[in-house]
């Protein structure tokens, strides 16, 4: 889920009393300009800082905070919705008028990414205005005042923002999956519950603020920013919070079904069972199986006849239909399944035949060749996500939250590599064996219920 804002400079008070004076950095003259290795350093207070001075146009900086929706209790729930939506609210330094035009003055952006693990604060802009955009960011990430008015006259964009996203079934199902999945923590919705919406006040925010924003649950990444710079500002200005913060409690997995009934002919359903931690060597097994069975279309407006879960269902199945495999790792746990489109009176057929195609994979039916194909695939993916700013910021961030360093591109490879065939036929085997979660949506007259699987 991403929201972009805009937003812009301090008032010149703050900027004097707070702001550092960042300048970007140029390439020595008459020398031509070579990106330098990504430095990775963590400060004694908990804070990781990643740079790489890439001497690109454009700079990107980011500020990730361990304080997804999963951290939400039952009294803050919607909470980080609403952080996401307050980035252009009034800080201690800036009114929310200033922020906004400061930023649309110099082309600069700023977009505020959510996943129920991580909270993201991103900004780009030219090089020369680094100093603008970083004032920015540590103004909304440290001094926010979250002033009553503001937040309530924000409150009505939450039920609009939640009801754009749920146009699209898919994110209906999703988000129903994890409800399902678990009994907490990453059972909570990116999204605020309708019952939330119009309670979430100032204080929940700051509450939610003073325990999660703290140093050693940040890490501050930039591209295109000599690291001395990054590391100068993280001490200074991102020292503001000691400790761990409110850990949040540990994800548990029971297996249930959501079942949403309405009158769309097409029917969304995921079935899933918990799969491995991200980071693991199991959890590599599983994206590898992943994409032995099938991951999405590899041509644009293609469909996925190469992959085994579309040629499984399309034997019995002449109507228009999709099939992929789902897979998401997380923190403590992870989900892995099949997800189907399908019209609503082949939906048992399809869903069952791709189920059963998961089960020949566990009882040895893939051949050698297939999981060097899709180890193949994985990897092509995987650079081409790290190959964009915004994709290697992304990665950059969340591993160094997640694991408080950085594996570089060359190790990831071995370690997709490493994965041996039958590690993709025990993942096939724990999906098969576990305990099965579902989530369905549209006319589910002809869906079967979980515990028919």
């Amino acid at each position: 889920m991403k929201l972009l804002t805009r937003a812009g400079s301090f008032s010149r008070f703050y900027s004097l009393k707070v702001a550092p004076r960042v300048k970007a950095t140029a390439a020595p003259a008459g020398v031509p300009p070579h990106p330098q290795d990504l430095e990775f350093t963590k400060l004694p207070n908990g804070l990781v800082i990643a740079s790489l001075e890439n001497y690109a146009p454009a700079s990107r900086i980011g500020v990730f905070i361990k304080a997804g929706s999963r951290y939400e209790d039952s009294n803050s729930l919607g909470t980080s919705h609403l952080l996401r939506l307050a980035s252009t609210l009034t800080t201690k330094g800036a009114s929310s008028f200033k922020i906004t035009r400061g930023i649309e003055a110099v082309g600069g952006q700023l977009s505020v990414t959510a996943t129920r693990e991580n909270l993201a604060y991103t900004v780009e802009c030219l090089r020369d205005d680094v100093e603008i955009l970083m004032e920015f960011l540590l103004n909304v990430t440290t001094a926010p005042e979250f002033r009553r008015w503001e937040v309530a006259d924000l409150q009505p964009q939450l039920r609009i923002d939640k009801t754009v996203a749920f146009q699209n079934p898919q994110t209906r199902v999703i988000e129903n999956l994890h409800a399902a999945a678990y009994r907490n923590a990453l059972a909570n919705s990116l999204y605020c519950p309708d019952y939330r919406i119009g309670k979430v006040t100032s204080e929940q925010l700051h509450f939610y603020i003073q325990n999660h924003f703290t140093s050693a649950r940040m890490a501050l990444v930039g591209l295109g920013v000599s690291h001395p710079v990054v590391k100068q500002v993280a001490e200074q200005f991102l020292n503001m919070r000691g400790g761990l913060g409110l850990s949040g409690a540990k994800a548990t997995y029971r297996g249930g079904e959501i079942r949403e009934q309405n009158g769309d002919s097409l029917v969304h359903a995921a079935v899933v069972a918990e799969s491995a931690a991200i980071g693991s060597a199991e959890a590599n097994a599983f994206s590898v199986l992943q994409h032995v069975l099938g991951a999405g279309p590899h041509v644009k407006r293609g469909s996925n006849t190469t992959n085994l879960l579309y040629q499984a269902v399309a034997k019995g199945n002449p109507q228009p239909f999709d099939v992929s495999a789902f897979n998401a790792s997380y923190s403590d746990s992870g989900l892995f399944g099949i997800y189907t489109i399908s019209q609503a009176a082949a939906a048992r057929d399809v869903i069952k035949a791709a189920c059963n195609q998961v089960k020949a994979v566990a009882q040895g039916n893939v051949s050698s060749a297939d999981v060097q194909t899709a180890k193949n695939k994985l990897k092509a993916g995987y650079l081409m996500s790290v190959e964009s700013s915004e994709g290697f910021l992304s990665e950059v961030g969340s591993q160094a939250l997640g694991a408080g360093s950085y594996t570089p591109p060359n190790t990831v490879l071995q370690q997709i590599d490493a994965v041996a065939d039958a590690d993709v036929v025990n993942a096939a085997k724990k999906f098969v064996s576990g305990q099965k979660s579902m989530a369905a949506s549209g006319n589910l007259g002809h869906t079967p219920f979980v515990d028919e699987l």
